[in-house]
């Protein structure tokens, strides 16, 4: 059993900048790819960002330019960078495990969320 616990989230106005973390129990952690998704009120969750357990990375065309994700296997936790946040960034952000080193497949594990609000 894998858990996964998100922090770093709050309120921040608009093109300012935070790190969501999200730390993980277990031995699986560097074998898998991870990924950041985000879910909006009255929108359907989408992926923001992936990274593969050889540290390919993919983005959301939404957040290029704009967030880094990272990964520290020593520490088993997840980063995303956001910097120039924007209003349309709010979202409870959640972080995945994916079932294998590959973010090209299904999911398993999740976190609970942690909340991003930006203010205009």
């Amino acid at each position: 059993q894998v858990q996964l616990v998100e922090s770093g989230g709050g309120l921040v106005q608009a093109g300012g900048s935070l790190r969501l973390s999200c730390a993980a129990s277990g031995s699986i952690f560097s074998t898998r790819a991870m990924g950041w998704y985000r879910q909006a009120p009255g929108k359907e969750r989408e992926l923001v960002a992936a990274i593969n357990s050889g540290g390919s990375t993919y983005y959301a065309d939404s957040v290029k330019g704009r967030f880094t994700i990272s990964r520290d296997n020593a520490k088993n936790t997840l980063y995303l960078q956001m910097n120039s946040l924007k209003p349309e960034d709010t979202a409870m952000y959640s972080c995945a495990t994916f079932y294998s080193g590959s973010y090209y497949g299904p999911l398993d594990y999740w976190g609970q969320g942690t909340q991003v609000t930006v203010s205009s």
